[in-house]
């Protein structure tokens, strides 16, 4: 058995956080490599399966990497699941979650090609505070916190005016917890919470990824977090409408993101099902139960 986890050619090299995964198969006898996903060289028929782990630049070549997902596909075992990856891709699947009953932060979603008056909308919905960020994106790209104010409106206007004429947007009010509190996530292993962690953030930032200087640990989610968490993933699981291809069968890894209100819930800002950061390095237990997942699948069992 030739196994591949799929990887952007510019990984950075402090990138180890899946060797929990990589010595979990080198353990059970299984060959496996990292070809880059859009290396035109790779032959990816050789592979008896892929799994999309570090495909980190492929929100700035979205087409290529829908049409590679289609590929690989067509002549090997892909996981996730290509019409699952696919539909992941955009955002527009978490409008999907919020009518199946997934909490989200109160959401205008812009379209590419429209014109909108962005003072108009936050004033309307009542945002002290506002964030905009695009559908398609990934470590914050072109995120932007702004002020309810002369200066903060004529900030986001510009933001706005720049990129929607080419991509879809998100207006949302600003989640102040953030600052303090961070963010969590779940990890998830064929449909089952493996474990979680909660990202802080650098003082007076709100990014929460380590490219920023954030920080990570474990996190113990409370019993109502946990089975909101898991209320997430289950939808996708469960109907067939929003997620083609997911229908009955617990998806083989995923990652759920969530944001705490001021008055304390949760909401749900990414259900991340297509390259995941699974933060093995705070569970290495987890990369062993996913590469028994993965092998199980591979094998028919």
């Amino acid at each position: 058995m030739l196994l591949a986890l799929a990887t952007r050619s510019d990984l950075p090299t402090w990138e180890i956080d899946d060797r929990h995964l990589h010595a979990a198969l080198s353990a059970r006898g299984v060959a496996w490599e990292r070809p880059v996903w859009d290396d035109p060289a790779v032959d990816w028929r050789k592979f008896d399966g892929v799994l999309i782990r570090t495909t980190w630049d492929y929100q700035d070549k979205l087409p290529a990497f829908q049409a590679w997902v289609r590929a690989v596909a067509a002549v090997t075992h892909l996981q996730n699941p290509a019409p699952v990856v696919l539909w992941n891709t955009h955002k527009r699947y978490l409008r999907q979650l919020q009518q199946h009953g997934v909490p989200l932060a109160p959401t205008l979603w812009l379209e590419r090609g429209t014109a909108v008056d962005v003072a108009a909308l936050v004033q309307e919905a009542g945002f002290r505070e506002g964030f905009l960020k695009p559908c398609v994106g990934a470590t914050a790209r072109e995120t932007l916190r702004f002020a309810a104010d002369p200066a903060g409106f004529a900030q986001a206007q510009a933001h706005v005016d720049r990129l929607l004429p080419h991509e879809d947007l998100m207006l949302q009010p600003f989640l102040g917890r953030v600052m303090d509190r961070g963010e969590w996530s779940a990890i998830f292993v064929d449909g089952q919470i493996a474990h979680c962690v909660r990202k802080i953030p650098v003082p007076g930032d709100y990014r929460v990824q380590d490219d920023f200087g954030a920080r990570d640990e474990r996190y113990e989610p409370s019993a109502t977090e946990r089975a909101l968490a898991q209320h997430a993933m289950q939808v996708v699981h469960e109907v067939g409408g929003p997620c083609p291809g997911a229908e009955g069968i617990p998806l083989l890894y995923g990652r759920a993101d969530f944001l705490w209100a001021e008055d304390g819930s949760c909401v749900l800002t990414e259900l991340e099902l297509v390259e995941p950061s699974l933060f093995l390095r705070h569970a290495p237990a987890t990369g062993e139960r996913l590469a028994e997942a993965w092998l199980r699948r591979l094998s028919g069992r």
